[in-house]
């Protein structure tokens, strides 16, 4: 398949910026696989589609402040950071804008929230073919430490706005975040509130957990002519015993999997690919790309948001819309149209699509 075939034209309005909708007050798009049939419900009505024994699983990573801003100590000029991975205490990689001025010995003296430069330091060791900086923080023990003063949250791209609000802090987060160290957030999971979520466990389905540390490739559509070519980002991924003992349980006795988010996915069918369809406990890195035709060994219901043209997210879904074969482009599409037509918000505070 090219990239081209997943592409679309969404009006600018229907890219949800903010303020986005309470958590759970989201519209959702229902999409039955089996016929192509489509309802249109709020996000509360989920519950009308779980089933007693589901075992739904969330991601869990919490999105750290990872956005930093300095000043060049020889220069006075601006330097707009993004973390990305930590290497070891104080040593990160990280996207740097304009990234012309940040050469190796360039030394970034960092802003606090009002703007005035503090202690906090860092100077460019390393580059890499991906234009990304090696930075080495001093000035503070622990520069994760610093984020929550001086940090800001790392809203996407296409979030055309100047400054953040004050609520992007809390509404950029699951409620059930618990580890430091996405990026980006794992968008299917901020529509749950924690009185839903009670619900949902009321309702007889088990509520397990991954982690997967969502980075910027998450962003980055692919450029590549052909799906083959795309190389993906890897990301910090751990399953644990308990997750991966619960989602065996139920596959032998053949209850449902419902994977919340496309970072989900990625873990469960990562592991599976690696164990025969079978889930251990596993901490490690994932690369994988799923697009059309793709064998899912794990996962039987998907709730996602409505992702960008061209993107990786968009390929997934399109996956899961026909898993082993190649009409689900078609099914997603479709589907895109007719959340288009009815004005559903688009992208990280945008509304949610459940795949039955």
């Amino acid at each position: 398949m090219l990239t081209a075939d997943f592409d679309f034209e969404l009006p600018p309005e229907q890219i949800a910026q903010h303020p986005a909708p309470k958590r759970d007050e989201s519209r959702l798009l229902v999409l039955h696989r089996d016929g192509g049939r489509i309802e249109h419900r709020l996000f509360p009505d989920l519950l009308e589609f779980l089933r007693v024994g589901d075992v739904l699983v969330l991601n869990n990573s919490r999105v750290i402040p990872a956005r930093l801003r300095g000043v060049n100590a020889k220069t006075g000029g601006k330097f707009e950071v993004l973390l990305l991975c930590e290497n070891a205490p104080n040593d990160w990689w990280a996207m740097m804008r304009p990234g012309k001025n940040a050469r190796i010995g360039t030394q970034i003296i960092f802003c606090d929230a009002d703007g005035k430069t503090g202690d906090v330091r860092a100077i460019v060791r390393e580059t890499n073919d991906e234009g990304h900086r090696r930075l080495q923080f001093s000035g503070t023990p622990e520069i994760r430490g610093e984020l929550d003063r001086i940090g800001e949250v790392p809203l996407p791209p296409y979030i055309q706005r100047h400054d953040q609000m004050p609520e992007d802090k809390e509404r950029y987060q699951t409620v059930f975040a618990r580890t430091d160290g996405s990026v980006a957030a794992p968008t299917a999971g901020l529509h749950f509130t924690s009185e839903l979520l009670v619900q949902i466990r009321a309702r007889g389905v088990q509520i397990c957990y991954i982690t997967l540390h969502v980075g910027p490739g998450t962003f980055l559509g692919v450029k590549s002519e052909s799906l083959a070519a795309h190389k993906m980002h890897e990301e910090r991924f751990e399953l644990s015993a308990e997750t991966a003992n619960a989602i065996n349980a139920a596959k032998n006795s053949g209850r449902r999997i419902i994977a919340v988010g496309t970072t989900t996915v990625r873990v469960l069918e990562t592991v599976a690919g690696q164990n025969d369809g079978k889930m251990r406990k596993t901490i490690e890195k994932t690369g994988i790309f799923i697009y059309p035709p793709f064998p899912f060994r794990i996962v039987d219901v998907l709730l996602t948001n409505f992702h960008l043209p061209r993107s990786t997210l968009l390929m997934l879904a399109s996956a899961f819309a026909a898993p082993a074969e190649t009409h689900g482009r078609e099914m997603i599409l479709q589907a895109y149209a007719e959340a288009i037509r009815e004005r559903y918000r688009f992208f990280s505070y945008g509304d949610a699509m459940l795949i039955l």
